[in-house]
């Protein structure tokens, strides 16, 4: 497995001194954030896509670290019942598949996306209960009237342009939240469908990240290394569904932590363990949302955990096999 990082987390320095930065860090592969909510201070799609000068200064310096590209993300809410907004995301989906072809990038980062409970709806309307009845109408909807057509013809648009992964990042809010959700819409849609393995959404939700990569053994695209603590008081009194602000750190069951700061060294080597036994052998990209830690800081003790995490020698074999 390869070292990397989701660079948006250093989107305050230009390209050429993250990948500097990084490359001192002993990084070897980037994911690049191309629209949607990371943004695009990397990797501006439209730009790129109409001035090939600059996409060939973006690849030289790719090159000149040696770096994998491991995904570009455009992390947004291609259903969202506001057709402007939608659009929009849409766009930024359609974009970095075009830039993905010609940077020879094979996996595109994003959300399942979440529509409205009807076609009348203005906002969007996750759905975390089988009851009353009206709730089960609503997935009904959604699933079979939105999201299963859009991502449909996402995924012919995808195949035009050589995407042959499209990675869906499981996140409380939108339709693919879990790997029951995940699954559903992979076997709707295709193989194509697949997973972009963040365990720190998971946690929080109250899964064991071994059990989900073991029940998405055949596809786990991409990995995403982030930690989540749990309060365990806070979480007693009110459970783990909250709207507080993620800056009210003391207040909340869960917060967003650097690899290592949410569970142990050895939790984490579990999981590294787990993706090794499914034969994931590609890139654990760092993200980091940790709100105690500036972000040079929690990168740094990412990479050390994760180093110590990942490091292997071949697989071998029992004496006496």
């Amino acid at each position: 497995m390869k070292l990397g990082v989701f660079t948006v987390l250093l989107a305050n320095m230009n390209y050429a001194d993250a990948f500097k930065y990084l490359a001192s860090k002993g990084v070897q592969a980037i994911e690049l954030g191309c629209g949607g909510y990371p943004g695009n201070a990397h990797c501006n799609s439209k730009e790129l896509l109409e001035d090939p000068a600059k996409l060939e200064a973006l690849m030289a310096e790719i090159k000149k670290y040696d770096f994998t590209v491991s995904a570009l993300s455009c992390h947004g809410n291609p259903v969202h019942p506001d057709k402007a907004i939608a659009d929009a995301f849409n766009e930024d989906f359609e974009n970095a598949c075009r830039l993905a072809q010609k940077m020879g990038v094979k996996r595109i980062i994003t959300f399942s996306g979440c529509p409205g409970g009807s076609p009348a709806d203005k906002m969007p309307n996750w759905v975390t209960c089988p009851w009353p009845d009206d709730f089960l109408k609503i997935l009904d909807y959604q699933w079979d009237e939105v999201l299963i057509p859009y991502w449909k013809k996402a995924v012919a648009f995808a195949k035009e342009y050589g995407v042959e992964m499209i990675c869906f990042e499981m996140h409380p809010g939108f339709c693919v939240y879990n790997p029951e959700t995940l699954l559903r819409l992979r076997a709707a849609v295709g193989p194509e469908i697949g997973a972009n393995f963040d365990p720190s959404h998971l946690v929080w939700q109250g899964m064991d990240p071994v059990a989900a990569i073991m029940e998405l053994k055949d596809c786990i695209f991409h990995f995403h290394a982030k930690d989540t603590k749990i309060d365990k008081y806070n979480t007693a009194k009110n459970g783990v569904l909250s709207t507080r602000h993620y800056g009210q750190v003391a207040e909340r069951p869960w917060v967003f932590r650097s690899v290592g700061y949410g569970n142990s060294t050895a939790y984490w080597k579990d999981i590294v363990s787990a993706l090794r036994t499914i034969d994931y052998d590609f890139v654990m990209s760092i993200e980091h949302e940790d709100s105690l830690m500036s972000a040079s800081e929690g990168l740094s003790k990412a990479i050390d955990v994760l180093k110590e995490s990942m490091t292997f020698e071949d697989k071998g074999e029992m004496w006496w096999a």
